[in-house]
């Protein structure tokens, strides 16, 4: 009935990986938004919201509410910036500096795992599929 329907299968394949990936990070208590937002943050200390929110290609207010719960629970902080007082800059807490590796490794090791199940040309070009077609839309 959907067979020809990008809405369905992306969505029924991002549960897939939804279960996947919170799996994964499920060790460090954390959900993939949230693990992927702190490994954004380890891999560039210090950066805005605003570029947060494009590098997990999210809303600005999404990316604002990920690292509310994130600094509540203690492993984001935020320092003001000296050029704007509405940005803050945001910085990985000791804590998250302890989870960087594990983190790393857990991501590491399901990339490695999808790439053997699908093999490795099939996963790098569906990668490369699903960012064109996201860059084409609005």
């Amino acid at each position: 009935m959907f067979d020809h329907c990008l809405y369905f299968n992306t969505t029924a394949l991002a549960r897939q990986l939804e279960r996947v990936w919170s799996e994964a990070f499920k060790p460090f208590d954390l959900t993939p938004s949230q693990a992927f937002t702190l490994r954004a943050v380890l891999a560039k200390p210090g950066m805005l919201h605003s570029e947060l929110a494009g590098t997990l290609r999210i809303a600005r207010a999404t990316a604002t509410r990920a690292v509310d719960g994130l600094v509540a629970r203690g492993l984001l902080e935020r320092r003001s910036t000296k050029q704007d007082g509405r940005e803050s800059e945001i910085h990985p807490t000791p804590a998250t500096l302890t989870l960087k590796d594990g983190l790393n490794d857990a991501s590491g090791k399901v990339t490695a795992r999808l790439k053997d199940e699908l093999g490795d040309g099939t996963f790098a070009g569906f990668v490369e599929q699903a960012k064109s077609i996201g860059s084409h839309l609005p």
